[in-house]
């Protein structure tokens, strides 16, 4: 599939975003979550920086409920791709036992948010590029490219540079950081676009095949470690094919049921769907907003 005009436009863009940050960057880093758009970021890097190896390691913070799957997709793709990587988990919530079932926000906020901080302060690293894309949900769609955090890594919307063209300001005043989104003008038929023309790996958990689910409260819920299931009964799982739009931790990120194998027949898949990217996604109970001011990602 050749890329059109539009699609490498964006890829243009995106590798600007890149190698802009970079130049004015101390200690940047490349979140990577092992799903798709971090994946996609990935190779975008590669290539921006190629063929010297991308000049920014890669930081998964691990919630200690990531997919199986993603975990070896993440060592593979780091080692194929040249980048360093970190991995970081809040050690004081794995002893307590959280899981995203019973403590819910609590869960979130310890091992995602209070992990993410802890793991960027540790590294201390000032530009912090990640994959989102305002097309994914409301709140993102009012991130600026180049978006400042203040003290504690807070964001607040209102407070936010105005960027006119493709001048973006990546200046810093003490104790503020920049998240970084050189994937926020594209969709995801655009992702998907892209991933089929470019050839691009992804996690095999974006692929339809069998695998063993249960439905909660119309959800299907991958059983992906039997030995930590969160519920009674997980024998009550059958086997039905489906496969995932995002990925987040297992025992609240819903598959959807599909058939399709490939990144092609995924793109078609997606040209007739109307449901949304993040609708299998089970909240905590807050707005994403209220999470990413204090420092979610």
């Amino acid at each position: 599939m050749k890329l059109s005009r539009e699609i490498r436009q964006l890829e243009a863009e995106a590798i600007y975003i890149l190698r802009d940050g970079i130049a004015d960057a101390e200690r940047p880093v490349l979140l990577f979550s092992g799903g798709k758009d971090s994946t996609v970021l990935g190779h975008l890097a590669r290539k921006a920086f190629f063929p010297g190896h991308p000049p920014m390691p890669l930081l998964h913070v691990d919630s200690t409920w990531e997919f199986q799957d993603v975990l070896d997709f993440r060592d593979r793709f780091a080692s194929a791709y040249g980048f360093e990587l970190t991995v970081y988990a809040n050690e004081e919530g794995r002893a307590r036992g959280l899981n995203p079932i019973d403590h819910g926000e609590v869960y979130t906020t310890t091992m995602r948010t209070d992990a993410l901080k802890k793991a960027l302060d540790a590294g201390r690293y000032d530009v912090i590029f990640g994959g989102a894309r305002r097309d994914e949900e409301a709140t993102r769609a009012k991130e600026r490219v180049a978006s400042i955090r203040g003290d504690n890594h807070s964001w607040d919307p209102r407070q936010q540079r105005p960027e006119l063209w493709m001048n973006f300001n990546w200046r810093r005043a003490p104790g503020q950081t920049i998240r970084a989104f050189p994937l926020s003008n594209w969709t995801e038929l655009d992702l998907w676009r892209y991933i089929v023309s470019e050839n691009i790996e992804l996690s095999p958990l974006y692929y339809a095949r069998p695998r063993r689910v249960v439905q909660r409260s119309g959800t299907l819920i991958v059983v992906d470690d039997p030995d930590r299931w969160p519920w009674s009964a997980p024998d009550q799982a059958r086997l039905r094919s489906v496969r995932f739009r995002t990925l987040g931790c297992w025992p609240v990120t819903g598959a959807v049921e599909s058939n399709a194998s490939s990144a092609m027949e995924i793109l078609e898949e997606l040209t007739a769907t109307r449901s949304s990217e993040r609708g299998g996604r089970v909240s905590d109970g807050r707005s994403l907003e209220g999470q990413k001011r204090e420092g979610y990602f």
